[in-house]
């Protein structure tokens, strides 16, 4: 068991588990439904105003600030102080979550259930460009700080033969693409 608030593997692993079914059921259903893939909608809302819209109100809290983008037809987008802040204020109810999910288990049934957890998430990887990552929402610093590392990454360069050549998997080491105005 870990201490109280602080995230642990299992942790991190469920929460990876969790968002990819979700994501699964998600696209599977929208496929049932004749929608086009999520992850085309993504990148429209990428494109759109909405999204210009979003990072307005995100300056305007004072999450983030705009800066010169690679060229002149983009804009650099990055956290300040508070918005730093908040994203750890996510991180930990996140934590809180997950920990609570977990508390019933004693250490042997975590230990148990992180086994499993990884040989799962192992066989949910998809090809490398996939749409979605895995681990978008992982303290991703928890399972490379773990003995063996983090399973989605060790999977991904086993099955593929690709790394991000700090011990990340591909998709960790990918930089984020620019907001065009």
């Amino acid at each position: 068991m870990t201490d109280e608030g602080v995230l642990d593997q299992t942790a991190n692993l469920l929460g990876a588990l969790s968002l990819v079914i979700a994501d699964r059921m998600a696209d599977a259903m929208a496929e049932a439904g004749g929608r086009p893939e999520s992850g085309a909608a993504a990148l429209s809302a990428l494109m759109s105003s909405g999204t210009v819209r979003l990072v307005d109100r995100m300056a305007e809290s004072g999450y983030v600030q705009r800066g010169p983008g690679a060229d002149g037809r983009s804009t650099s987008i990055s956290l300040t102080e508070a918005g730093r802040a908040a994203a750890e204020h996510v991180a930990a109810a996140r934590t809180g979550v997950l920990l609570a999910a977990l508390g019933g288990l004693s250490p042997a049934e975590r230990d148990t259930l992180r086994e499993l957890m990884s040989k799962l998430l192992a066989g949910l990887i998809r090809g490398p460009g996939a749409v979605r990552w895995m681990c978008r929402l992982c303290d991703t610093g928890v399972c490379r700080g773990t003995e063996g590392g983090c399973p989605v990454g060790n999977a991904v360069r086993e099955r593929y033969a690709v790394h991000g050549g700090d011990g990340t998997s591909a998709d960790e080491s990918r930089p984020a693409a620019p907001v065009r105005r």
